[in-house]
């Protein structure tokens, strides 16, 4: 799996360099592209509306493309960060206490529910 990242990454990266994209994808200008693909993810489902397949597709790869471009740009190995922040999230969200829960862990202490 962390070979096919790498090679995605590399492509990814071949692909902006073809295109001198380099100049443009800034940290700042990174995150405000996730944010943006994010959005038009999100906007697939206004309005109780069902998003095709397709549209999922397009909009979680441009996510995945400009979030494996800012790992690459940032020398940041994908595979380690994510189990780094499972490792967290593991410890602030133990199965005994937020099973089937949608609270938030600072609420899973106080037994605070959230409506979910």
């Amino acid at each position: 799996m962390q070979g096919e990242i790498q090679e995605i990454e590399a492509e990814i990266a071949r692909f902006c360099a073809k295109r001198e994209w380099d100049q443009f994808h800034s940290n700042k200008d990174l995150a405000a592209a996730i944010a943006i693909e994010v959005a038009e993810l999100q906007e697939a489902f206004l309005w109780d509306r069902v998003a095709t397949i397709e549209k999922i597709k397009e909009e979680l790869a441009d996510v995945f493309i400009y979030a494996f471009r800012m790992a690459e740009r940032n020398g940041l190995d994908v595979m380690k960060i994510v189990r780094e922040k499972l490792a967290v999230n593991a410890a602030k969200y133990p199965v005994e206490k937020c099973r089937g829960s949608a609270s938030k862990y600072t609420n899973l202490n106080e037994g605070v529910y959230d409506g979910r």
